[in-house]
């Protein structure tokens, strides 16, 4: 496997009960305010989390332009050294039940890997934040493909009005049953809700990494 050079932060606690992997979207690298709330909740929870930047971001923060996300086959090579160097570099990780996951793309990578059989023996799950089912306004051009193929249970927290997959349109959807998925009322694709609904975002962000918590804990006894 190519060994890619990356940076990431890995936020530890006391007596982790789980590691998760949580990668960024394409719009907002690792540091993102709703990386870093989900990080220091999840870390509330006992469990350990390991943020990083995919190369295209590193790419953008040193070079101060936008450039667009690598192709799914490079984010690939990535998420997978990104595995290979957690389990190999510290021996205490193996022990841990791993969850891999993330935000938008992020996710769409990480539930694209659960169904190789080499991730499949290193997981027990996979979470998806804001899953993009489909570009915006393309709702024609679906990415089921993930989510139809994965060998592990699958928890997708989506906003109901997320324009890159609502709830309206993800219940007509042909997935795996291994896939669950929860909706934030009125949340878009970052789980904010309009002030009108009565939600706030910080609600919606707390609701999320609870439900997380949860199937982290049904999974990993389910070894």
């Amino acid at each position: 496997m190519e060994n890619i050079i990356i940076s990431k932060i890995e936020n530890k606690v006391d007596n982790p009960i789980a590691q998760i992997i949580f990668a960024h979207g394409a719009g907002a690298d690792m540091h993102h305010e709703f990386m870093e709330q989900a990080s220091i909740l999840l870390n509330k929870a006992n469990i350990n989390v390991l943020r990083f930047n995919f190369p295209f971001m590193d790419k953008r923060i040193a070079l101060g332009k936008r450039y667009p996300p690598d192709r799914m086959p490079k984010l690939i090579a990535c998420y997978k050294d990104v595995i290979a160097n957690l389990l190999v570099i510290d021996s205490t990780h193996a022990k841990l039940p791993l969850f891999i996951g993330g935000k938008s793309m992020g996710s769409r990578v990480a539930a694209t890997i659960a169904a190789e059989d080499d991730i499949t023996k290193l997981i027990q799950g996979v979470f998806c934040i804001g899953y993009p089912f489909h570009p915006t306004k393309k709702p024609e051009k679906l990415r089921l493909e993930p989510l139809q193929n994965t060998k592990k249970a699958v928890l997708i927290l989506q906003g109901d009005r997320d324009t890159l997959g609502s709830q309206v349109e993800i219940e007509q959807y042909d997935v795996s049953p291994l896939c669950q998925t929860i909706f934030l009322p009125d949340g878009d694709h970052s789980l904010k809700p309009r002030v009108k609904s009565g939600y706030t975002h910080q609600q919606h962000i707390e609701t999320a990494v609870n439900a997380l918590v949860k199937f982290i804990q049904k999974e990993s006894s389910n070894d």
